[in-house]
């Protein structure tokens, strides 16, 4: 028996919520929050450029969009009713809210640009009754966070499948390779693999590049007993995997090998404390403090982790600010890292599984040294 998508149970619990809200119709901008809730797939190049959202209320669910999209849009979104833009967005979609009977249009304020909430303000104004754009945050991000056993199947392949093609690529390393070679070796990999894609451009920084932690390839030749970090991911069915590792040709330098072995012992302290009922601050403070008494506190500047699902980055956030309670469902990353300007750096990522009983690691355990 063919499993039932998990669109409409998603919708049933948005509903109850919208019960509880400032608003009568929710506008779905962002592509990740449009994908879990209907299972259209089109991305969104940039900010200003839109393949569709979506009008839900309590009584509709529509999905409005242009005719580059609509057959994608019938067959993707089949709970949704379609309509197709005749006119400009600007002249077509006050009208189609209207004839929703919205009264106050909630929509995701971090995908809105003010052009566009300028421009539609005046048109709403002018209708009869008047429409109010109100400002709406986590909403379905906050939905998003917790994620269901078909999520969680896809996330575990892509995790598998980034794992196999970083032990490849680790194996053939050699000293003269460049990091946009060793990058391009890792999409073309991942294409192969099966993979929707990359779920992120890779990092491959060598050397005093692995200092940046977002580090671009370079045309920079590799090294022996130099740190030379991967930060890579792969998408599957829509779902990122992220993971982090750094390695050595050769022996590292002690420096490099104290530097490692602290990171190491963070990275292994925080996940005891990935499991629910734990505030997202205390994983941070944890591997914090470790890295801190080792003498290299100046040189952690970014958060613990991060959630993981349709979007590399989204909720929770495992940092020292905004604490929230982690919960059984939820993916994240554990990523502790030092950067030395102009020496190198080691940062060490999994992503894990928050179970019942505790931390689940998704990306296999390899590629780890014992120092």
């Amino acid at each position: 028996m063919k499993k039932k998508p998990p669109f409409h149970q998603r919708i049933l619990l948005l509903r109850e919520k919208l019960d509880r809200l400032p608003f009568d119709t929710l506008w779905v901008l962002q592509p990740e929050n449009r994908r879990y809730l209907s299972g259209f797939k089109a991305t969104d190049g940039q900010l200003t450029e839109s393949s569709g959202s979506l009008l839900i209320s309590k009584d509709s669910l529509i999905l409005v969009t242009d005719s580059r999209y609509t057959t994608e849009a019938e067959n993707e979104a089949p709970d949704f009713d379609v309509i197709t833009f005749n006119k400009g967005f600007n002249e077509s979609f006050p009208q189609i809210v209207s004839k929703l009977g919205t009264r106050v249009l909630g929509f995701d304020e971090n995908h809105l640009t003010w052009g566009v909430h300028r421009e539609l303000a005046k048109k709403f104004r002018k209708l009869s009754p008047p429409v109010r754009l109100a400002p709406v945050k986590n909403l379905v991000e906050g939905m998003r966070e917790l994620k269901d056993q078909e999520e969680i199947h896809s996330m575990t392949a892509a995790a598998d499948l980034m794992s196999e093609i970083l032990t490849i690529v680790i194996k053939k390393l050699r000293p003269g390779k460049t990091e946009k070679e060793i990058a391009w070796e890792i999409e073309g990999l991942a294409r192969e693999g099966g993979a929707d894609g990359l779920a992120f451009p890779s990092i491959v920084a060598s050397g005093p590049n692995s200092a940046l932690p977002h580090a671009v390839p370079t045309d920079r030749r590799i090294r022996a007993k130099e740190p030379i970090t991967f930060d890579v991911g792969v998408k599957i069915d829509g779902y990122s995997c992220d993971m982090t590792r750094t390695v050595f040709l050769g022996s590292a330098t002690p420096k490099f090998k104290k530097i490692y072995k602290t990171v190491r012992e963070a990275q292994l302290a925080a996940l005891k404390q990935i499991r629910p009922g734990v505030k997202s601050t205390v994983p941070d403070s944890t591997a914090r403090r470790i890295i801190r008494n080792a003498g290299f506190g100046d040189y952690f500047g970014h958060s613990l982790g991060h959630g993981v699902g349709l979007a590399t980055h989204e909720g929770p956030r495992l940092g020292p600010e905004k604490p929230v309670e982690l919960k059984q469902g939820m993916v994240v990353t554990d990523e502790p890292g030092i950067y030395i300007p102009g020496l190198g750096g080691v940062r060490l990522e999994e992503m894990v599984l928050i179970e019942k009983d505790g931390p689940r690691i998704l990306t296999r355990d390899n590629h780890f040294y014992d120092f």
